[in-house]
């Protein structure tokens, strides 16, 4: 427990020195969390994982209560994570096997950091933070109350990575992971060299050739060779099991942008507009459906206005 709360000593130390001057503990988060990064390396959009620790410790001693999202009343195990992360601004579906999608996999509990999710079940049923040192913070059960605990006896069936500026999709069949080695400054150059490809699958499958380059500038910087932390590839940043499903090479130019025009004219088909089709192209047709809308990620809402502002166009907020 002392290794645990060494971990966000200094956030609590903060809110203490705030406190004579009125200062909420979501202001001193707020002011410590503008520009950090977590230890993956990656860009939080303003929270780490050991902060995460500490706003989930925040609800300590909070009653355990089924259906729970409000900490004056009570918080259940989904309600006490969607609660600590939306205190940093990071927004999280409601309920545990939603959660459990989200994010990148992390292969084992050996490989957790402080922050991810930890769930468990088969479908998923359990879900907590993991505060490191094989503990987690958690709001057990009823007649419990938000603690720190001991993840064993129980070993997760999923650990999910949030933090890290990661996408969040519901299905994983195209990762929004930030890719690797991939140069943005050439950006004319490179919508140019596949103009013709974007032409001819647009006219393909009625799916816009500037919007095609949009969302190839957004996924690879119209890099053919990008590869992303979890394995997506190519031009347009396929995973391979979408890949294979569309019956393409995602490292070929070419038929990668066929096999991104048909998810695209499929998504605009289904949600009439390209706006919530860019966002199912990012967070996954279900997420869409289940929102009725651009889902609440904020890294999906960026990815909008970023393909939309490629494209010429002004994304929803």
């Amino acid at each position: 427990m002392a290794e645990i709360q060494s971990r966000f000593s200094q956030v609590v130390a903060q809110q203490a020195a705030t406190t004579t001057t009125g200062a909420s503990f979501n202001d001193v988060l707020s002011s410590i969390t503008d520009s950090t990064t977590d230890s993956t390396g990656g860009s939080t959009g303003g929270a780490s994982g050991d902060q995460v620790v500490a706003s989930a410790s925040r609800y300590l001693g909070v009653p355990y209560q089924w259906g729970g999202t409000d900490p004056s009343s009570g918080l259940d195990c989904s309600g006490l994570v969607q609660r600590a992360y939306k205190d940093l601004g990071v927004d999280l579906p409601r309920v545990a096997a939603d959660q459990a999608r989200m994010g990148t996999p992390v292969a084992s509990l050996a490989d957790a950091k402080p922050g991810d999710l930890v769930a468990f079940g088969s479908p998923v049923d359990h879900i907590g933070i993991y505060a490191g040192n094989g503990k987690m913070v958690v709001a057990p059960h009823t007649g419990d109350v938000v603690k720190v605990q001991d993840i064993a006896p129980r070993t997760p069936t999923a650990i999910r990575r949030i933090v890290g500026g990661v996408g969040a999709t519901d299905s994983r069949l195209i990762d929004r992971t930030p890719y690797i080695g991939v140069d943005r400054t050439n950006a004319a150059s490179g919508a140019s060299q596949y103009a013709d490809l974007f032409a001819s699958s647009g006219a393909k499958y009625g799916v816009d050739p500037q919007l095609l380059s949009a969302v190839a500038q957004a996924e690879s910087g119209f890099n053919p060779h990008a590869t992303s932390g979890a394995g997506a590839q190519g031009l347009m940043q396929l995973m391979p099991d979408t890949a294979r499903s569309l019956g393409v090479d995602p490292t070929d130019p070419a038929q990668a942008v066929d096999g991104a025009a048909r998810l695209l004219a499929g998504n605009l088909q289904r949600f009439g507009s390209t706006e919530l089709a860019v966002a199912a192209y990012n967070a996954g047709g279900g997420a869409v459906a289940r929102y009725g809308g651009i889902p609440p990620y904020a890294e999906t809402h960026a990815y909008v206005r970023r393909v939309m502002s490629y494209r010429g166009g002004n994304a929803a907020s």
